[in-house]
């Protein structure tokens, strides 16, 4: 880690979807496990470089001999292996107690993910989560690790990217969000700016870093 971050200087954060604000592992690693063997893969070769990444780069990453429509056809039928498989997805540990702090503080928040409308919504119904700001891959350009996805929800959520923290429990998420500039929180004990246990831990410390600054407040008043 290069710096240490002042929670109290946030003013939005950003989470990503599977795997952070929503656990979907499960569900995610059987869609790859059929669709690698309908495909010839081995399973420990897509699971490897799949977590984090639109469909779309994965397999680009695995067949880069495709043509765009071989691709496409490709992505669109791991994302269907995925569309109807939503038993064990819920809500992460932690998430509730983390809305309920950024709540608290009044904090904007949006959800940057690499999957489609259509799966997004449906995860993110399954685990009771209603975002105020949503952006899928549907919704940008480049994907992950590209920044596009996180620049744009702070111009939507009108904040500097700077001020922004980024959650995310992947490596291609995470370079998404330092490329944007912004302030990043990892999961799964990657490297970020600060490293997390859960969501819940992240409200902890949120928590913490707004009683410290408006305890500098009150005492800087006259």
């Amino acid at each position: 880690m290069t710096r240490r971050p002042d929670l109290g200087e946030v003013e939005a954060v950003l989470l990503d979807m599977d795997g952070t604000l929503v656990d979907s592992d499960a569900c995610v690693e059987r869609a790859w496990t059929i669709w690698a063997g309908e495909y010839g893969v081995a399973v420990e070769t897509v699971l490897a470089i799949a977590h984090g990444n639109p469909s779309g780069r994965t397999v680009r990453q695995l067949f880069p001999q495709l043509d765009e429509e071989a691709a496409a056809i490709a992505a669109q039928r791991q994302l269907a292996l995925q569309y109807d498989d939503l038993s064990d997805v819920a809500a992460a540990i932690g998430a509730s107690d983390l809305l309920a702090a950024l709540e608290e503080s009044g904090l904007p928040w949006a959800v940057v993910t690499s999957a489609d409308g259509r799966l997004a919504k449906a995860r993110l119904a399954t685990a009771g989560i209603e975002p105020p700001l949503l952006l899928t891959i549907d919704d940008v350009r480049q994907g992950k690790p590209d920044p596009e996805g996180y620049l744009r929800a702070a111009a939507e959520l009108g904040v500097d990217p700077a001020a922004c923290l980024v959650v995310e429990d992947s490596a291609p998420g995470l370079a998404a969000g330092a490329a944007a500039g912004m302030i990043t929180a990892a999961l799964r004990g990657l490297d970020g700016d600060l490293r997390v246990s859960d969501l819940g831990h992240l409200a902890d410390l949120l928590r913490r870093a707004r009683t410290r600054r408006e305890a500098v407040g009150h005492r800087v008043q006259p």
